[in-house]
């Protein structure tokens, strides 16, 4: 096991998964300009690392992320909004979508403006029973940013993106379940064991395979049915090449887990 810790945000990486924590608690892990720059060197490694196969992103105490600290904002060297996005933001989402392991979000409280953005751009969601998700950014004069207004229409549909968008109500839990924004949710106390279990068994998977099908699964929304065809053909080519695929088919054949590498 590995572990590394920036107060501001914590890494921890054993048996295949890594856990990422926004650890702010006490401002409810709401984003500083250091602790962006650190949560992106933090996943820009983890893309690196082969001995990664899963990732979990969460936050400390009462919170997932409450977005960007407004009070930094205030400062009078602050950024332009639109370069703090480009320099910071975009890159987060962009790395967290471009990573080959697929990542789990576990909201486990508020999830709000661009910590809300964050969760939307994870592979899978899970919630806590008290967790919520709003876009607050209207209530600022502002607009949804952080590949919200690109993520969210996928996730749960083009009316009710709009209307979280521009009403900037809170969904609970149990809402962002039936309309499909979380997948699971949990008791607060079984959150972590929850998307540990989930990791556990993305990381006992082919990394070849999770990575390509990630890579589909992203630009799903973007290509005809044809064109969806060709591209699984292609990846099935790949993977049927691979040793994992090999390893697959004799874990198989002599009943027993399957040891993937990789390759």
């Amino acid at each position: 096991m590995t572990e590394k810790s920036e107060t501001d945000l914590l890494v921890e990486i054993a048996d295949g998964v890594a856990t990422v924590t926004l650890n702010r608690p006490a401002a409810l892990n709401a984003l500083t300009i250091g602790m962006k720059e650190r949560l992106l060197a933090a996943l820009e490694e983890i893309g690196t690392n082969r001995a990664v196969r899963a990732v979990v992103l969460t936050g400390a105490g009462r919170a997932f992320c409450a977005g960007q600290d407004l009070k930094e904002r205030l400062l009078p060297d602050a950024p332009g909004l639109a370069e703090e996005l480009r320099r910071r933001y975009n890159p987060i989402v962009r790395a967290i979508r471009d990573l080959p392991q697929p990542v789990i979000a576990a909201v486990n409280g508020v999830a709000a403006g661009a910590g809300a953005s964050l969760a939307f751009v994870c592979d899978l969601r899970i919630a806590a029973e008290g967790a919520t998700f709003v876009l607050a950014f209207g209530r600022i004069g502002l607009v949804p940013d952080s590949g919200a207004t690109w993520t969210l229409p996928r996730i749960v549909g083009a009316a009710r993106a709009a209307e979280m968008a521009f009403l900037g109500d809170t969904v609970r839990a149990d809402e962002a379940l039936r309309i499909g924004l979380v997948s699971r949710v949990v008791p607060s106390g079984e959150l972590a064991r929850e998307a540990a279990g989930i990791a556990a068994r993305l990381a006992a998977g082919s990394p070849r395979a999770m990575a390509t099908t990630k890579r589909l699964l992203a630009v799903s929304f973007d290509r005809d049915l044809v064109a969806a065809l060709e591209a699984e053909a292609t990846a099935q080519y790949g993977a049927g090449a691979s040793l994992d695929h090999a390893e697959g088919l004799a874990a198989f054949l002599e009943k027993r887990p399957p040891r993937f590498t990789g390759d």
